[in-house]
């Protein structure tokens, strides 16, 4: 499995196994398909009520703990300093773990829910410090965050974030974001990567999918991989999770990257860090 370097020197995998509404069995079973196929890194939130399941499959799935890169995240509406850790706690105890390998502020606190937000963002990840600094975190991160969510935090924090996962896909690839993370040295993850799968129904992906042999979900992973954002995509389907992970035989041309970075509006969630 590839890797990046996170700012904290850890190393990340470049494509990771989403397990959103990856509940019961049917998730148990999605997840440890997904490592013995060769994922490495799981992710999983609070808020998607199945760290249980995901915990669970991980050890069915016979690899060793250490090999896992393990995401969780806390809720938006548990932001805080006790709060989050209070929440910490309760996701390792899901998970049946003593430690995540990342640990992502869902989303920002926004002036519409708190009047201080930029005090709970600051007081939240505070919390996430300190967790880090006593091993139950292994690198600390936000998800969601715009760069007026990241200024103030990074003006009074002590550890920079390592990721912000955004949603990052053809047809919304929030480059503004993408360009401030990358000048902080934040890596950047993608959920959503196949917009929804209306990707997979776009003429010009498909006649890529065509010219390289390949399906139209790997032709927006490996787009992803090759601008350095780990795409996270989800599937309890084993013939997809298999597909989704063969992207590292072939690369796009710079044109055709070109032809995607520059495609309309397509698949977006409607999610806004500041609507919530």
């Amino acid at each position: 499995m590839q890797t990046l370097t996170l700012n904290d020197g850890h190393r990340i995998p470049v494509i990771g196994f989403g397990t959103y509404r990856g509940i019961g069995e049917e998730g148990t079973k999605a997840v440890a398909k997904a490592v013995e196929i060769g994922y490495r890194l799981i992710d999983t939130a609070a808020v998607y009520q199945n760290e249980k399941e995901v915990g669970e499959g991980i050890r069915q799935s016979g690899i060793d703990r250490n090999e896992i890169f393990l995401t969780s995240k806390l809720a938006r509406n548990k932001l805080g300093y006790s709060s989050a850790k209070e929440e910490l706690e309760k996701s390792l105890d899901r998970l049946k773990v003593d430690y995540v390998d990342l640990y992502l502020i869902h989303w920002p606190a926004n002036a519409r829910n708190f009047s201080h937000w930029k005090e709970v963002n600051n007081e939240t990840w505070r919390a996430l410090e300190e967790c880090q600094k006593e091993g139950k975190i292994k690198s600390i991160g936000v998800s969601n965050f715009w760069p007026e969510h990241l200024n103030p935090l990074l003006d009074s924090c002590e550890i920079i974030p390592s990721v912000n996962q955004i949603e990052f896909h053809p047809g919304y690839r929030q480059t503004e974001v993408v360009q401030f993370c990358t000048e902080k040295n934040i890596l950047i993850e993608g959920w959503s990567p196949l917009a929804k799968g209306q990707a997979l129904k776009n003429g010009t992906i498909r006649r890529m999918a065509e010219k390289y042999k390949k399906t139209e979900a790997q032709i927006c992973l490996r787009w992803a991989t090759e601008q350095k954002v780990i795409p996270i995509p989800k599937s309890v389907h084993p013939k997809r999770i298999m597909e989704n992970f063969q992207i590292f035989d072939f690369k796009l041309s710079k044109e055709d990257i070109h032809t995607i970075n520059e495609m309309p509006q397509m698949g977006f969630s409607g999610e806004l860090p500041n609507d919530w």
